[in-house]
């Protein structure tokens, strides 16, 4: 597969993960603080974009499930703190700062969400992703 399509196509699996990261979000700020919830959403968001990332966007590799799993949660451990950092940042110091108040989590979320995902393409093509040597 081209590099170009196989962008597109994580971009589009990675755009509906994120979707079900930022409901679940929602959902989970009904019962916890925003930075636990995004962690918590993190997780979702997570599983979600691991299997539709193997079965729809990457060639096989040729590693265990769990090697790859594994893999994939090392890159998204450090696309999860950069979620977090940008969207508690966002939220909780720089919008009241502002006075922006509009949707203020929703906002600080969604840009948290969209800020790794060159690093998390890669990072996933070369390593998670990549065949067994």
């Amino acid at each position: 597969m081209n590099n170009k399509k196989e962008f597109i196509q994580f971009m589009l699996v990675g755009g509906f993960a994120a979707a079900v990261n930022f409901l679940s979000r929602i959902i989970f700020s009904q019962w916890m603080d925003f930075g636990a919830a995004v962690v918590a959403a993190y997780g979702v968001g997570m599983v979600t974009a691991y299997l539709l990332s193997k079965f729809l966007v990457f060639m096989p590799s040729g590693k265990r499930a769990h090697e790859e799993f594994f893999h994939f949660t090392l890159i998204n451990l450090a696309a999860m703190i950069q979620v977090w950092l940008i969207s508690v940042g966002l939220a909780e110091y720089l919008f009241p700062w502002l006075a922006f108040d509009f949707h203020p989590q929703e906002v600080a979320h969604f840009i948290g969400l969209c800020v790794p995902v060159v690093s998390s393409y890669l990072g996933h093509k070369h390593f998670t992703f990549a065949s067994k040597a």
